[in-house]
Formats: structure tokens, C-alpha cells, sequence
């Protein structure tokens, strides 16, 4: 990470406010933050980290930093880890899609509070981004690449290690069976971090999450076959705890 760190805060109602670390991965993401074109907020399900509260500030905090703002739920997608875990792929798809429900619910609401009239235009889950042409190229780009570079893919494999770790009893570590399960999820997310102004129809997008696995920084310092489109950046938005 650079050391470029910016200090941000979102105001509450309260008097209270939410103060958060924006760390740019690269210059060229600094750029893109500065720019506050647009912002892709990831949230993501079966995550304890995003309360309802920590939703309302991070809403706040892009919503006043940002021209426009979406948020990524991969609702769909999180039924990949839940099978990689053992759960029968119709059970993994219930659970993901009553857990994609409850966080659309939380950011619907914390949209609301900001005065969003229509916050459903601003969520980019499972459905939105399957009738998206644009993230449909990008998929087949990605899994075409995933088949002919083995580089690239132990990559993928490796993000998902680090996304699964955290699901499994202490110590234990994924198979490979369950990573080439819960690689479809990580798959699934990848065009968000290659091209989310191809997706959105925005001028550039700055991809906004509180962790930073190693595959981000090899992406987007462009040390694999796939690299993400110049109007891509990335922050790592981090609370600052009190």
C-alpha cells in the first residue's frame, strides 16, 4: 500500500460521526478517489463487519465523497463458498438468497436515511449484474483466462483461499476441491475490480472495500495477464476505531 492515507468522516444525526481511513492502493487509484466520479461500495454477505450501522456510515461517507455511488452485493455468488463449506447447492442458494435479501434490506434503508428516493437503482446484486451486458463480457473474459493461464488462476485459487480460511475451524485449511468450488464466487466478483465503469456507464470508479487480499494488489498493479481498465481504482476503507 502507499502511505497516501486520507481521513474522512460521516456525519451522523446524533452529533456522533463515523471516521474513516481511505488508503489508495496505487497513485492511479488516488487519482481516481480525488476525481469522486463514482464510487462502488462492496458489501458483502455472511459478513459480520457490515452492520446495519457500519452500512448507514459507509452510505453517508461515499454518498458526500462521490457524484454517484453504487453497492455490490454478490448475493448470488455467496452460494459458491456456502457449497464449498458442504452445503448442498439448493440449500447454499436459499441461504445466500435470504442473506443477499437481508443486506439489500440494510443498504435500501441506510440509502433511504440519506434521502435516496429510489435506492434499487443503486444496488448491483445478483440480478442486476446478470442482465448487465457489460459484466456478462467481462465474465466470459475472465473464465476464458481462467482456462488458458494457470498463473492467473492459482491467483484466483489463492483469493478464494483467503476468502474460505476465514469460514473454516481454526487451523484448518481449504482443500483444493473446495477452492475450485469457491473460486466461482471470487469469479464472480472479478469484473467489478477489472471495469466497474464499463459496468456502470461511468466515467471512471473507484472499488471501495475495508480488506485488501494480495490478489487486488497484483491486479491492480498490473502483475497479471488481466488488468483493470484506466478508469478503475480501488481504496481500502477502513473505520477508525475510537
Amino acid at each position: 500500500m502507499p502511505e497516501t492515507r486520507l481521513p474522512a468522516e460521516s456525519d451522523q444525526s446524533d452529533g456522533a460521526a463515523a471516521r474513516f481511513l481511505v488508503e489508495p492502493l496505487t497513485d492511479r487509484c488516488r487519482e481516481v478517489f480525488e476525481a469522486g466520479a463514482h464510487a462502488c461500495v462492496g458489501i458483502s454477505p455472511f459478513n459480520s463487519y457490515f452492520s446495519a450501522e457500519r452500512i448507514a456510515a459507509l452510505a453517508r461517507w461515499a454518498l458526500g465523497a462521490f457524484k454517484r455511488v453504487h453497492f455490490f452485493v454478490p448475493d448470488t455468488a455467496a452460494a459458491y463458498t456456502l457449497e464449498a463449506l458442504g452445503y448442498a447447492p439448493e440449500r447454499a442458494a436459499w441461504k445466500a438468497r435470504r442473506q443477499g435479501q437481508y443486506v439489500r434490506n440494510k443498504i435500501t434503508r441506510a440509502l433511504a436515511a440519506a434521502g435516496i428516493d429510489e435506492p434499487d437503482g443503486q444496488l448491483l446484486d445478483g440480478q442486476a449484474l446478470a442482465e448487465n451486458a457489460a459484466y456478462r463480457i467481462l465474465q466470459e473474459r475472465i473464465e476464458q483466462c481462467s482456462r488458458e493461464d494457470s498463473v492467473f488462476f492459482r491467483a484466483c485459487l489463492g483469493a478464494s483461499g483467503w476468502t474460505l480460511e476465514r469460514r473454516l475451524p481454526a487451523g484448518q485449511e481449504p482443500t483444493h476441491e473446495q477452492l475450485c468450488s469457491a473460486v466461482r464466487y471470487f469469479l464472480a466478483e472479478l469484473p467489478l475490480f477489472l471495469d466497474t465503469p464499463g459496468i456502470t456507464g461511468e466515467p471512471a470508479s473507484v472499488f471501495c472495500y475495508h480488506q485488501v487480499p494480495d490478489f487486488l494488489d497484483d491486479l491492480f498493479r498490473h502483475r497479471l495477464s488481466l488488468c483493470p481498465a484506466d478508469g478503475q481504482g480501488f481504496v481500502r476503507v477502513s473505520e477508525v476505531t475510537r
